[in-house]
């Protein structure tokens, strides 16, 4: 059992399943991304930090940054959320493919951040 599963088995089940749908979406749309556990919250790395997520009482935080909420603004209207974070209710299904999109969206940037330090180093 890695940190992650340990992290997921410490909520009750119907939060654990959310918790595994999301998990397994990011998974799909990141996979060569690892799976850690940093902040103390299931973290998924490709290149530096790609998103976190956790569960709290009422809501599932997903957390891909201050450009992953930014790019999405209009698809996230509808939840509560911040800077870098957007809160899923625990009560309704998880929008997984726009966690999808998100993940996906925070992939092609790290991998244009990556490039660009590349590139800037050649000159």
């Amino acid at each position: 059992m890695n940190d992650i599963d340990k992290y997921i088995a410490g909520f009750p089940r119907g939060t654990q399943k959310l918790l595994e749908q999301l998990r397994a979406t990011i998974r799909k749309a990141a996979p060569d991304a690892e799976e850690t556990i940093k902040y103390a919250i299931p973290t998924f790395t490709f290149k530096g930090n790609l998103v976190h997520f956790a569960a709290y009482k009422n809501h599932i935080g997903f957390y891909p940054g201050a450009a992953g909420i930014e790019a999405f603004k209009k698809e996230l209207s509808s939840y509560k959320g911040a800077k870098g974070s957007v809160q899923f209710p625990i009560d309704r299904p998880l929008p997984l493919n726009l966690i999808s999109k998100i993940v996906k969206f925070r992939v092609k940037k790290q991998l244009l951040r990556t490039l660009s330090k590349k590139q800037s180093k050649l000159k």
